[in-house]
């Protein structure tokens, strides 16, 4: 039996109209540490930031992430990473992380940097999957006491080893 192709995961850059639906995930997807709408608002109108979103059943979303930037710096913060329950297990995940590293390529940054609290098994193992190695623990680094690990990736250079410029993501 062959096996069937995967369906190509449309990532796209998230806008103002999106803003209910990446509330809504967050607050499905986070028991704690939630972006809240004005937050989500700021990153959406930020020139540091980048929200990245694919869709679900509309108007639902079936993952979203939230990438910065600093001026001047060579690492980009994979800030947040959300996927519904229904999306788990789909490449949706994937899918954002390889975006998030295409526009901080695209963007000059040379590493990606994130946080992940200590118990989340699922999430750990997706960044380990996507080449992250563990630099550090954080204690008591979440709202609720949680420990975090930090982790990092170098930021593949484009095929002529050349940093691009910003890209329309």
């Amino acid at each position: 039996m062959q096996p069937t192709p995967r369906t190509r995961i449309e990532v796209r850059r998230a806008n103002p109209a999106d803003l209910d639906a990446l509330v809504a995930l967050e607050r499905q997807t986070f028991d704690s540490d939630q972006l809240s709408r004005a937050q989500y608002r700021r990153h959406l109108a930020s020139d540091s930031a980048l929200v990245l979103a694919v869709d679900g059943s509309d108007p639902s979303l079936a993952g979203a992430a939230v990438v910065l930037f600093r001026k001047g710096s060579a690492v980009a913060r994979l800030y947040s990473l959300a996927t519904a329950a229904e999306a788990r297990g789909k490449g949706v995940a994937t899918a954002l992380m390889e975006a998030v590293a295409v526009a901080a390529r695209d963007r000059g940054c040379r590493v990606l940097r994130l946080e992940v609290r200590v118990d989340n098994v699922a999430a750990v193992g997706l960044y380990e999957r996507q080449g992250y190695r563990r630099i550090g623990r954080l204690a008591a680094y979440y709202e609720d006491g949680a420990d975090g690990w930090r982790y990092e990736r170098p930021v593949e250079p484009r095929d002529d080893g050349r940093v691009s410029g910003q890209r329309d993501l």
